[in-house]
């Protein structure tokens, strides 16, 4: 994520090692990476405001991980009451504890992984979504609210923009800092090149992953757009992903 450094935003990884985003040539992402917030079929909620009149108990993972942070941020934006349940193992754990009944819901997974490696909640209809944490409706949910359309306050809602940018990069990938840039050209024309290679969309649709992909120029506009947001945005974006963080 993006925070406020003496010398401008940078970016800190959950390793808590720190460096600058903008120098990397970035080659482009093969997609987006939108969370959503859903509940078991059975349970009582349906909708977002439902989440606001009663305690929902979700599976989380570490401390830094989505479906840990991701309802922590709902609740302080939206008045939820999502009740993080933490320490299941990342990858499958916290989908297992669904399934098994352990908890309700699941706050922070990626709409593309569920597709990938659950699609029977969908086809089943085992799951009710609650609300979209995107900055774009997802086309297979017209009906579910976005995060973003429910924030009044025009400050959290650029708190909100911010947070949610680093998931627009989705599933990056980049050369080192000082690559040639006749180099990098190259390899962005390779990258965009596969993005439509008829063999590589077939493969990726037999494996239900989904393609919607962004250019090294598009990743370089979000992440300019990123950086250039105001220190009290940065500050108070830091605060919601790891409370009592200062701006570093």
């Amino acid at each position: 994520f993006f925070f406020q450094a003496e010398d401008g935003i940078r970016d800190s990884s959950v390793t808590g090692v720190q460096t600058c985003a903008l120098p990397i040539s970035w080659l482009g992402s093969i997609g987006k990476l939108q969370n959503v917030c859903l509940v078991r079929a059975d349970s009582p909620a349906k909708s977002i405001d439902d989440a606001r009149k009663r305690e929902i108990t979700v599976a989380g993972a570490g401390a830094t991980s989505n479906t840990v942070i991701t309802p922590k941020i709902i609740n302080a934006l939206l008045g939820t009451k999502f009740k993080v349940i933490a320490g299941y193992e990342p990858g499958q754990g916290d989908t297992i504890a669904l399934e098994n009944g352990e908890v309700e819901g699941v706050c922070g997974l990626a709409w593309s992984t569920i597709k990938a490696s659950r699609i029977q909640w969908i086809t089943q209809k085992q799951v009710t979504v609650l609300v979209q944490m995107a900055l774009e409706k997802l086309p297979d949910l017209p009906d579910v609210p976005v995060a973003l359309d429910l924030v009044t306050d025009p400050t959290s809602k650029k708190v909100l923009e911010l947070i949610l940018a680093r998931q627009e990069m989705g599933r990056p990938f980049a050369a080192p800092p000082g690559t040639p840039a006749d180099r990098v050209a190259l390899l962005r024309r390779a990258f965009e090149a596969t993005m439509k290679d008829a063999d590589f969309l077939a493969e990726s649709a037999r494996a239900q992953q989904e393609i919607e992909p962004l250019t090294g120029a598009d990743i370089d506009k979000l992440l300019a757009s990123a950086y250039s947001a105001p220190k009290d945005i940065v500050q108070r974006a830091a605060q919601l992903i790891e409370p009592g963080a200062q701006a570093r």
